[in-house]
């Protein structure tokens, strides 16, 4: 296979010394792209010897060859590792002011990046933006990881590890392509129970692991159909979305969504109880003194029953959120609810204050229904969606 390996200016070039190394000794034909500023952290002999490539890093270099769009012609992978603020910013924005963002915007290769920066530069709005965009274009995000950075700061923004970034490449190579024909449901975000017109019960969930999961669903040829339950991320116009609000809504929209499904992927938090009655105006603190009691009921079993009712062939994924630290003792809280639920597979991870919800990463562990690990996944959630989606094949 052809790779082409860019290198964008951060401390974390070295480490892509050990990503192109990895490639060659797997068998891979590997060209290193540098730029300018990545040449101030690692030597171009280096990655020549360790790629047995030229490397090249001027776009008016190999103007009789076009180089510049030969080479992301005739690639078959491109991955960038490590990936700036600056090159996500570029590629999101289709510049190419190099040779690196020359070569992607000529290929039809499939693109995996891996981001290292500093935790504020990658909790930016700006670069959340531009990594959304770049993921609902196809693009494979792996990373970064939680760790050490340069100095003393430590935080998200780490550049993966070499094997996990050469690992997750080539599952994309190999992998698609291969849920053409298949149809896919995912639910995905938090339902909200009404108090009053203006209140209501909920959870933390975003949405993001779901979306993700539809995304590369959709990037691995299926057809797929995502409920949102008060989406906190933004759903690509590809992605056909139904909107709900509450648990009944969602029950109602996976009753009419679970027929023909090849697969049911149960991502969305579900509220467990809601208000045995919503008021048809806002509570007043002031009619109600210094307590406010609640009666909530219990709300249907949305995966117990798409469980309970799946037809032959049909493969049901649930989720399990909790809040157990000690790993054993999630992984036993997730047997027992996979003997509950009925569910095919069922996808284990912690979550709490800082973790899980709302956040860019996730770590899970993936049972089948006699409650063995089937499967593990940590990084970004596209990486994580990616591995369950593995499973279910």
């Amino acid at each position: 296979m052809k790779i082409v390996v860019g290198i964008t200016g951060g401390i974390a070039a070295y480490k892509a010394v050990s990503v192109v190394r990895a490639f060659v000794l797997a068998g891979h034909s590997v060209q290193v792209i540098a730029t300018d500023a990545a040449l101030r952290f690692v030597g171009k002999p280096t990655l020549e010897a360790i790629s047995r490539n030229p490397v090249y890093t001027e776009l008016y270099e190999g103007v009789a060859e076009v180089r510049h769009v030969a080479l992301g012609q005739a690639a078959d992978l491109i991955v960038v590792a490590p990936a700036t603020a600056n090159f996500l910013a570029q590629l999101a924005g289709g510049f190419a002011p190099d040779l690196l963002g020359n070569t992607i915007l000529a290929s039809r290769a499939p693109v995996v990046v891996a981001p290292a920066m500093h935790t504020e530069m990658w909790q930016n709005a700006a670069t959340q933006t531009n990594v959304a965009t770049l993921e609902a274009r196809g693009v494979t995000i792996v990373g970064p990881a939680i760790g050490q950075l340069t100095g003393n700061d430590a935080g998200p923004g780490r550049m993966s590890e070499p094997d996990d970034i050469v690992a997750a490449a080539l599952v994309v190579v190999v992998a698609s392509g291969d849920l053409v024909g298949r149809r896919i449901l995912v639910t995905a975000g938090g339902t909200r129970e009404p108090l009053d017109p203006v209140r209501f019960i909920g959870n933390r969930s975003s949405g993001k692991q779901g979306v993700a999961i539809a995304l590369a669903a959709a990037a691995r040829g299926a057809s797929v159909t995502l409920i949102g339950a008060n989406l906190e991320v933004e759903v690509p116009a590809t992605i056909a979305v139904t909107h709900v609000g509450t648990t009944a809504e969602l029950a109602a929209a996976v009753a009419a969504a679970v027929p023909g499904a090849d697969a049911v992927i149960m991502a969305a938090a579900v509220a467990d109880y809601r208000p045995e009655t919503v008021a048809a105006a806002k509570i007043k603190k002031e009619l109600q003194g210094d307590t406010l009691k609640l009666t909530l009921v219990k709300n249907p079993d949305i995966l117990h029953d798409v469980s309970a009712t799946k037809t032959v062939g049909q493969v049901v994924i649930g989720f399990a959120a909790e809040t157990e630290t000690d790993p054993d003792a999630l992984l036993a809280l997730g047997r027992a609810k996979i003997a509950r639920k009925g569910c095919d597979f069922l996808v284990v991870n912690s979550v709490g204050w800082t973790t899980g919800f709302a956040t860019d990463g996730n770590e899970v562990r993936i049972l089948n229904a006699a409650g063995d690990i089937v499967g593990e996944a940590s990084g970004s959630k596209r990486a994580v969606a990616n591995r369950i989606l593995d499973v279910l094949l």
